[in-house]
């Protein structure tokens, strides 16, 4: 089905005659300029194919024609992950059941889950061997003559390797897999493994096969659907899940989460191609080691998706959206999801992705200038989910614009850009209320996932209102909410600096507040308590006396500095936004540095730059003297004693030959690179974009496995440890320069 206006349906109904069974009923609906509404429903989605097709042709609008039935039928009757199936009788259980009711349901399945990974050869292609994890069996699976052991099962051949495979799939009968990057690898190999054998590729519930469909935007990327199981990579799930590595490789996400990584680790030789080298000779050479390899590596993603509970978070978006398990991102699907049928129940149809399109963007988020320097004690006070509190404070919502319209002027409120809200008619503030109340549920049971899950959906809101994708995106939402931010941060900074302190930074959602003198960690907590207190108390009297609504505001006392540094841009005198280090003293008397966008973050930077920067920090943090530190570290560096923390690792984000003018320093190595490999014979690494490390020499830069010539170490000092040192020894009265200078003046 979809929607058309009343005053077009008797046209509509003379064009649509060919098709079989159309009907079209007047409904007590209106679109957002209050024209009735009509629905039209088909008997085939073919059949709305064509139909749109025609009426697009004698220019007659149509509203939310581009919604699946199925998602239509769950969501109008709020199902999403858990769903109850109305019997007539028990004995129904056994036969097949002809539009039976469904209801939502609570239920919380145990789902029966198989990690699995592959090894194949790098230059041909041939597999090796099939490792798995399930709750009950873990096994390799691999080519060879040998004995069977309890983990081991030795293979013939390529087609009896995937036969034995399907074998045990049926066996664990697995609801989930889960893997490491396991669709446009290993499952992407096993399917052309299969098609070049002939072999049925049967690891669907039914001996189905899977269903493919490729990526309209990047190429050799693919989505995979396999009937009646799920597919869970860790990577996209864990960023589903907002967490966040330098690298996501399975070595580096092990090594951060479980203190363990594979098993065949990378050799000081940096050939890119080692680990693969390695696993094709224990292939021939210790199969035994092989199979123990990637089992390993199965098991590190069983113990990662068990450690990061990604699996309990898959079941808990779904159970909050409707959204299938394995789906990546959606965000504007599970906003349709929550939002639509709740429109419908208002009377309302939504219009159609585009209609605002040519509308002004809304500003971002508030970000002050910054009083950059080295400062004593800093406390960090934060909105709690600012952005889902203003949508509930201040009623911004799309149906809400659009009710205020009919409302009188007592009961609406005031956005911004000409908007208006209303008090009582709402239906976002109404799921961010519920979904609130669910959270601090949530964190009562000590149940992180639903919590988590939970977070990212409210915080999802203002994006999804702020794209052109949204069919309810309109700028004078979006503003409403960021607009409203600034006036908030500014007006919380001027009740601060009432107070007697000084606002030195503000950031979206936080203020940093100067103390002006040095405070243990119970003086500046009383200090940020009252506060605090100040502030919310402030927000509940002001919008009650000025717009008769509650304060949903909450400002929290997040943190104390008992130093802070805020660097200047470089090359400038002005504060820098989003870039600082605070030291900060647990409770236990144990004391970290926590950096937000400085060098030590960031991985395009060197590993020399970035421990040369922890270690510097903390010196002058603590009070201690860096002269020396600082004078040693280049000396060490010039003596060639820190040659394996001096590289570059950086995206190649384009094409090699996509790069044609100012060429930057990791493209022109792989160029160079790519060059050396066509001289040898050897197979591209380069040309399609990827990740590349390479060093800069004295004749320029060079990828690691194709370096000849020395190290250019006066680049390392210019580039790479002067900026960091002159960024907070400059608020000092000192610089790199001049300590450098000092020793030379020794001698």
């Amino acid at each position: 089905m979809f929607f058309i206006h009343q005053s077009k349906q008797q046209q509509a109904a003379s064009l649509l005659t060919r098709f079989k069974g159309v009907q079209i009923k007047s409904l007590e609906l209106e679109d957002f300029k209050f024209n009735k509404i009509s629905a039209v429903y088909f008997q085939s989605q073919q059949h709305i194919y064509r139909a749109k097709d025609i009426l697009q042709q004698h220019d007659i609008q149509f509203f939310e024609a581009d919604i699946r039935p199925p998602e239509r039928f769950l969501t109008e009757r709020f199902i999403t992950g858990p769903v109850k199936i109305q019997l007539a009788t028990e004995t129904d259980i056994r036969q097949t059941i002809y539009n039976p009711r469904l209801t939502p349901a609570d239920y919380q399945p145990d789902f029966k889950i198989m990690s699995f990974d592959i090894e194949t050869a790098y230059d041909t292609n041939e597999i090796f061997s099939i490792a798995f994890v399930s709750h009950e069996i873990k096994k390799t699976l691999i080519i060879g003559n040998e004995n069977n052991t309890e983990n081991i099962e030795y293979i013939k051949n390529e087609t009896d390797l995937l036969k034995r495979f399907i074998h045990w799939v049926n066996i664990i009968d697995p609801d989930i897999f889960t893997g490491w990057n396991v669709i446009n690898f290993d499952f992407r190999m096993l399917q052309k493994k299969s098609d070049q054998l002939k072999q049925p590729f049967t690891i669907g519930r039914n001996n189905s096969t899977p269903v493919w469909r490729k990526s309209q935007t990047e190429t050799e990327h693919y989505f995979l659907l396999i009937p009646g199981r799920v597919v869970l990579d860790g990577i996209d799930t864990l960023k589903s899940a907002t967490w966040s590595f330098p690298s996501f490789s399975l070595e580096n996400v092990g090594q951060q989460l479980l203190g363990r990584g594979k098993l065949i680790q990378q050799q000081e030789n940096h050939d890119p191609l080692f680990k693969a080298k390695e696993i094709k000779r224990l292939f021939y050479k210790d199969k035994a080691a092989l199979a123990t390899y990637n089992l390993e590596d199965c098991q590190l993603v069983w113990d990662i998706f068990e450690y990061a509970r990604l699996i309990d978070f898959a079941i808990e978006r779904t159970k909050l959206t409707g959204l299938e398990m394995d789906r990546v991102g959606g965000s504007v699907a599970a906003f349709d999801n929550l939002y639509l049928p709740r429109l419908h129940r208002k009377g309302f149809v939504a219009p159609n992705i585009g209609d605002y399109q040519n509308q002004a963007s809304a500003p971002g988020g508030y970000v002050m200038n910054s009083k950059p320097g080295l400062h004593d004690s800093v406390i960090v006070l934060d909105y709690k989910s600012l952005y889902p509190s203003i949508i509930r404070t201040f009623k911004v919502d799309p149906y809400g614009r659009i009710a205020a319209k009919h409302s009188t002027e007592d009961d609406k409120i005031p956005g911004f850009d000409g908007a208006f809200f209303s008090k009582k008619e709402n239906i976002l503030p109404d799921i961010i209320k519920q979904l609130w109340q669910a959270r601090d549920q949530a964190k009562k049971n000590n149940n992180q996932p639903l919590s988590q899950a939970i977070k990212i959906i409210m915080n999802s809101f203002y994006g999804v209102l702020g794209t052109p994708g949204c069919r309810i995106h309109d700028s004078r939402l979006t503003s409403s909410i960021t607009k409203r931010s600034h006036e908030i941060i500014k007006h919380s900074v001027s009740l601060i600096e009432q107070q007697g302190y000084k606002v030195i930074y503000g950031d979206t959602d936080s203020v940093f507040v100067s103390l002006q003198k040095q405070l243990d960690n119970s003086q500046a907590n009383v200090i940020g308590k009252k506060l605090i207190g100040i502030i919310n108390h402030h927000w509940k009297e002001y919008l009650l006396k000025k717009y008769d609504i509650h304060s949903y505001l909450e400002m929290e006392y997040e943190t104390h500095f008992l130093k802070f540094f805020m660097p200047t841009v470089r090359g400038s005198e002005k504060g820098s936004k989003k870039r600082y280090a605070g030291l900060i003293e647990e409770s236990n008397g144990n004391r970290e540095i926590k950096y937000k966008g400085l060098e030590t973050v960031r991985t395009d930077w060197t590993q020399l730059a970035r421990n040369f920067q922890q270690t510097l920090f903390s010196k002058i943090f603590n009070n201690e003297p860096y002269d020396e530190f600082i004078r040693h570290t280049v000396n060490q560096l010039q003596l060639g004693q820190f040659d394996q923390q001096l590289i570059y690792r950086k995206r190649l984000r384009q094409s090699l030959d996509q790069y044609t003018k100012n060429i930057p320093p990791h493209a022109r190595a792989a160029i160079r690179a790519e060059e050396i490999f066509q001289q040898q014979n050897q197979p591209s690494r380069y040309k399609h974009k990827g990740w590349i490390q390479y060093v800069i020499t004295l004749n320029g830069p060079e990828t690691l496995e194709c370096q000849n010539s020395k190290l250019d170490y006066e680049h390392y000092i210019e580039k790479q440890l002067t900026p960091v040192a002159d960024s907070i020894l400059g608020a000092l009265g000192d610089s790199m320069d001049n300590i450098l200078k000092q020793q030379i003046n020794l001698f």
